[in-house]
């Protein structure tokens, strides 16, 4: 293990509260040079807001520090710079696709992507229909889905992610989405690029039994789960034909330097 990749809601905080013990064991991480990213398949917050709510909690942290399926999916669409693009996402994520041709925000035809990310409670049915009625007029255009994260746990309680809208659109369309957030393989093999490390000397450590660690062990990542965030005992019933067996379960982030050194 050389690597680490950490998620974000849920390891570090929960919403707008720290987990104790983050801040420390990121201290320790860079204490002892381990190389690694901040994850998030969040798309309502830009890298810099992401970074400033790191840095609130004690974790100090530039935008190169962060990667987020926005970045994995601008840099796609940047190599077909001719097809224009609709996105749905909020404000704070439109920096990241700053310089790619964008439909008008009240288009309902003449997108060759449709890039779907978190709107969060802005989604209402006008705006999955219209979406959806993008996808309709063209049956060559790509559905993009920024992640497939179903749910997260809000300072309310659980709320629905980006993952069940997509579906909707999926089966309303009759296409598969291209997905660019985790699980994809794609988002964690661009993270070991730029990390520089190869996949199976890195560590995903994250809340999300399917989207984390699921994910990231098919990529070819060992994949850590941590006790907070959304994590459900149920998560580790391993009678079920499709259980996931993470290679570490911690109770917290506050554990891993103690496994880490363990399992060196």
């Amino acid at each position: 293990m050389r690597a680490l990749l950490f998620d974000m809601d849920g390891v570090l905080y929960n919403s707008e509260e720290p987990i104790p013990g983050a801040a420390e064991t990121i201290r320790w991480v860079r204490e002892h040079n381990i190389p690694h990213l901040f994850v998030t398949n969040t798309t309502s917050r830009g890298r810099r807001e992401l970074a400033g709510k790191l840095a609130r909690f004690g974790i100090p942290g530039g935008v190169d520090d962060i990667l987020t399926p926005c970045e994995v999916a601008a840099a796609w669409l940047h190599q077909r710079p001719a097809e224009p693009v609709a996105l749905f996402v909020k404000p704070a994520a439109l920096e990241a696709f700053a310089g790619i041709t964008r439909v008008p925000d009240d288009a309902e035809a003449g997108a060759r992507h449709v890039v779907i990310g978190d709107l969060g409670s802005a989604w209402d049915f006008a705006t999955l229909n219209r979406a959806f009625r993008l996808l309709h007029a063209e049956p060559a255009a790509t559905l993009i889905a920024l992640g497939m994260t179903r749910y997260w746990k809000a300072h309310d309680g659980i709320s629905l992610d980006v993952a069940p809208f997509v579906a909707a659109l999926e089966h309303a369309a009759g296409r598969s989405a291209l997905v660019f957030g985790k699980p994809a393989p794609a988002f964690f093999e661009g993270a070991a690029a730029q990390l520089g490390v190869a996949k199976e000397e890195i560590v995903m450590v994250g809340d999300d039994i399917e989207t984390d660690v699921r994910g990231a062990m098919r990529a070819g990542l060992k994949g850590a789960l941590v006790r907070t965030g959304k994590f459900r005992p149920s998560d580790l019933d391993s009678d079920r034909e499709s259980a996931v067996h993470p290679d570490a379960v911690l109770d917290s982030i506050a554990s891993l330097p103690d496994w880490w050194d363990r399992a060196r």
